[in-house]
């Protein structure tokens, strides 16, 4: 089997990690979780959502946060190497971004949204594709003006949780569009966990046989089905090198429903059990990149550690295994140290 030697991990914990929690999570505990994943060497963090906060109120402090993590004084020998990303599904979001940017504090990167499902795509923007792709066109040159690069991501390449199953090939049609009219680079995102590892392959290999630039595209999975790890192998064999992923796994559709309040969230949950959705645990991919010899040029042993205190921020046990069996050791004399600990 033929693996790349290094990878790019980038975590979307304090973004789309938390955007699924029940509880609203202090703004005091997103700047620190970010400042640690930061010190354990991550180039790239999704912090927030500039979205209405009335629909989202787990990102109700962006601004708040994202001033903070640019004065943080934890990390300010490492900011200028981070790429800080902010979703902006939407014009008044780009718009936030863009002023924040003027005023010092706002990201390096703003993501945009596709879904290849026309139901899935109106229910997380509310505008017909059609209509986004104008807008997106319009808000890239204004964003790029501002300095800001932007992410296009295409959702629903292997299914939809509203429609069903979905032409791949319709994925890669949407990946040329967004390069075409001036993105950055392209998530690919499998949001509910709907993609298995066989057509994760024939994916990116087709993806590969069109673009041949895997730096220029992001693998980001979810585990709803247990799939996530085998899916990161399958991509892992096509030749993707860039990939994302969370701290215990967490993250998945916005909450409607938060400290005891209902909100919009983007409607009802895709699942009977929200509890289910998650994405592909951080500290699982670099144990497992790093047994199988592939560099992700990351601190895993202060991941780890950071993992296990995230599960007290969130108040339950999550889906990490490497947070409670830890790192497989290399020699007996760790073997020892590690049955002591």
């Amino acid at each position: 089997m033929n693996f790349p030697r290094k990878v790019t991990i980038g975590d979307i914990t304090v973004r789309d990690g938390f955007q699924h929690e029940e509880k609203f999570i202090p703004t005091e505990a997103k700047l620190w979780l970010a400042e640690q994943l930061i010190l354990c060497g991550f180039k790239n963090i999704e912090v927030t959502n500039f979205g209405n906060p009335v629909g989202m109120p787990q990102c109700k402090d962006a601004d708040i946060l994202m001033k903070n993590l640019r004065e943080s004084k934890k990390i300010s020998h490492l900011i200028d190497s981070v790429t800080l990303t902010c979703v902006t599904i939407r014009e008044k979001a780009i718009e936030r971004a863009i002023q924040a940017r003027y005023e010092g504090f706002g990201p390096d990167r703003i993501l945009l949204m596709v879904s290849t499902s026309e139901s899935h795509h109106y229910k997380n923007s509310g505008l017909p594709l059609s209509d986004y792709w104008k807008m997106a066109e319009k808000y890239i040159k204004k964003a790029n003006d501002a300095g800001i690069k932007v992410n296009g991501t295409v959702s629903t390449i292997w299914g939809c949780p509203i429609e069903g199953p979905t032409e791949m090939s319709k994925a890669i049609d949407f990946t040329k569009r967004w390069f075409d009219i001036g993105a950055s680079d392209v998530e690919h995102a499998d949001h509910d966990g709907s993609a298995s590892p066989d057509r994760i392959y024939k994916y990116f290999s087709m993806l590969l046989d069109k673009f041949q630039k895997p730096d220029k595209h992001i693998v980001h999975f979810h585990t709803t089905r247990g799939w996530g790890l085998a899916n990161v192998l399958a991509a892992l064999q096509a030749g993707m090198t860039n990939y994302e992923s969370s701290i215990g796994g967490i993250g998945g559709q916005p909450a409607n429903f938060v400290d005891g309040i209902p909100v919009a969230g983007t409607g009802e949950y895709y699942y009977i059990d929200p509890s289910i959705t998650g994405l592909v645990p951080t500290e699982d991919l670099v144990v497992m990149c790093d047994e199988m010899g592939i560099e992700t040029n990351l601190d895993i042993d202060k991941i780890l550690e950071t993992g296990r205190l995230v599960e007290k921020i969130v108040g339950r046990k999550l889906r990490s295994e490497c947070i409670r069996t830890g790192r497989i050791p290399k020699s007996l004399k760790e073997k020892k140290k590690a049955f002591l600990n």
